[in-house]
């Protein structure tokens, strides 16, 4: 159930009525051009305004209408000019609404003006409205000559084969008001035994996504070698089409996540074509969310947080990140250099970043993929993510900050630099070490987390200040990770937090799947530190916590 309005094939309104008396309504047309489809469009428009408003519409579907059961067979007819397209109806409708599934975090949607020319086609007011909304998602001192980056990542893990797959989609300067030799539209995989591919454009208008939820792609090569035909294609492809038609490309949608890399290996050489030892891999797989970031959604829970706090959806910190999908479950196959990995509910993770580039040194871990809970529906299950770094703050300083946060079956363990204290010793490769206590907020409790890493890792590029796409970061997917959790009470005679019973004790990784990462540097020696958050931003950020239970 979602917001988003999906027309692959003719105009056509279809409503149903479910035993809960509530209706759904299916707004299905064609889309050949959006200069002939005007009063079409408008009056689309208006309609789901009206329905989602008056509370006649309670859902409405879409995503890969052809295995709907609920939508007619007449109804589920693809064409070649399909695409999704996401329609913001009014203010009035509820952010709910807005989601592409109750897991559905901040911030999931893109914070770059994307400069199709199809997105340039649309109205005047709708643009001028677009880029003064979208002001308050940048750097406050960025304007169109600084320099912005948004990156994705999705991780696939498959335990019993000891193979993960890490896909990640950038674009770089997409809106600069001249034009730069660092724009670029770039995809990374890393593959088995910690391999690497890479295939980039330096034409960023090839790069769309989706302003409400989590949705992006971009197409490099259409299989009929007419690429003038991206002037045509203004949001996502039906996947029936996108497997059709496209040569090289990818495209992510809320439960569906598909690409074709046809480029060269990414340790080698730079990024764009001819620059390296060629190397492909192609990838089909649905998603099913378990967890996004915060509780399991239900009637009594709120929603789905940020993961750098609630200022993150302002122009304060630098770089932004958010875990989009801390949990989730995929179905599909990969093919890595000829070689089909076929896989069904493994474990899957989603992130992503945004700002003028990566922090100048940082750190991470992550893990859904611990013995004893990795079920395949999701009713056992745990997912770590931690992380920290240097990173910006107004009027021109920088803050070390570092995070544990713990997905335990459905409840949210957030050990942040606002709720509590974290102390990290990070090697300069090899070794992790993390320690952190959440002391103020309804769960108090303290975790101890600890990686080993004996394999070299790869080198991955990341989008930098001053050079674009360069080197600089180190990842391996070949960790042994161990994590034990406590609860925590306060003992009213010391005058202090004292460990309890244990939540998790020496939880283990299976078959050394455990993701770990350093960037920036300089990694000499190792780095020992601990989160201090500065005032008043720490007193700001912690502002929401003081109203819980």
């Amino acid at each position: 159930p979602t917001s988003y309005i999906l027309h692959p094939t003719s105009y056509i309104l279809h409503p149903t009525c479910k035993a809960s008396s509530q209706t759904t309504a299916y707004f299905i047309y064609n889309f050949f051009s959006i200069e002939s489809n005007q009063i079409e469009m408008k009056f689309i428009h208006l309609l789901s305004t009206f329905l989602a408003t008056t509370k006649t519409t309670n859902t409405v579907y879409a995503f890969i209408p052809q295995q709907h059961p609920n939508i007619p067979a007449a109804v589920r007819q693809p064409s070649l000019t399909s695409v999704f397209s996401k329609y913001a109806t009014t203010n009035k409708l509820k952010d709910e609404n807005m989601k592409a599934y109750p897991q559905q975090t901040p911030h999931s949607g893109r914070h770059f003006l994307p400069t199709h020319p199809a997105f340039q086609k649309r109205s005047k007011i709708k643009r001028l409205t677009s880029k003064i909304l979208n002001q308050f998602r940048r750097h406050p001192f960025r304007n169109k000559r600084k320099r912005f980056m948004e990156g994705w990542y999705y991780r696939l893990t498959l335990p019993e084969e000891n193979v993960s797959f890490a896909f990640i989609f950038s674009i770089e300067d997409p809106d600069n008001t001249k034009d730069t030799d660092l724009a670029l539209t770039c995809v990374q995989v890393m593959g088995p035994n910690d391999q690497y591919v890479t295939q980039a454009d330096r034409d960023h208008r090839k790069f769309w996504a989706w302003q409400g939820s989590q949705a992006l792609g971009c197409i490099f090569e259409h299989n009929n070698g007419n690429d003038n035909e991206q002037n045509s294609y203004v949001d996502a492809l039906d996947p029936i089409d996108f497997e059709k038609d496209v040569k090289s490309g990818f495209q992510m949608l809320p439960n569906r996540l598909q690409g074709k890399v046809n480029g060269h290996d990414g340790s080698l050489g730079g990024v764009l074509e001819g620059q390296g030892i060629p190397r492909t891999c192609d990838f089909d797989l649905s998603i099913r969310p378990l967890s996004g970031w915060g509780d399991d959604e239900d009637e009594s829970s709120s929603q789905q947080k940020s993961t750098a706090g609630w200022l993150a959806s302002y122009s304060v910190f630098e770089p932004h990140w958010q875990v989009t999908l801390s949990d989730a479950r995929a179905t599909g196959h990969a093919t890595w250099d000829g070689k089909r990995y076929d896989f069904k509910d493994a474990p899957f993770y989603a992130e992503k970043n945004w700002g003028g580039s990566f922090p100048s040194k940082w750190y991470w871990m992550q893990c859904n993929s611990f013995e004893g809970f990795t079920s395949p529906d999701g009713s056992s299950r745990l997912s770590l993510t931690a992380g920290g770094g240097i990173r910006k703050v107004p009027p021109g300083k920088t803050e070390d900050l570092g995070m544990v946060c713990i997905h335990h079956n459905g409840i949210f363990y957030e050990a942040v630099p606002w709720t509590g204290e974290m102390k990290w010793n990070v090697e300069p490769w090899g070794s992790w070490s993390f320690s952190a206590r959440c002391t103020s907020g309804k769960r108090l409790f303290e975790v101890e987390v600890v990686a080993k890493c004996d394999e070299e890792g790869v080198k991955l590029r990341a989008p930098t200040e001053d050079l674009g796409m360069a080197y600089f970061c180190r990842d391996s997917f070949y960790a042994n990770i161990e994590l034990s959790m406590y609860e925590l009470y306060w003992d009213k005679k010391q005058k202090k937090h004292l460990r309890g019973d244990p939540i998790l004790e020496n939880v283990k990784s299976m078959n050394r799947t455990g993701a770990v990462e350093i960037g920036g540097g300089p990694y000499w020696n190792p780095w020992k530190g601990e989160s201090k958050m500065r005032q008043p931003m720490k007193a700001l950020v912690k502002l929401p916590y003081f109203f819980q239970k």
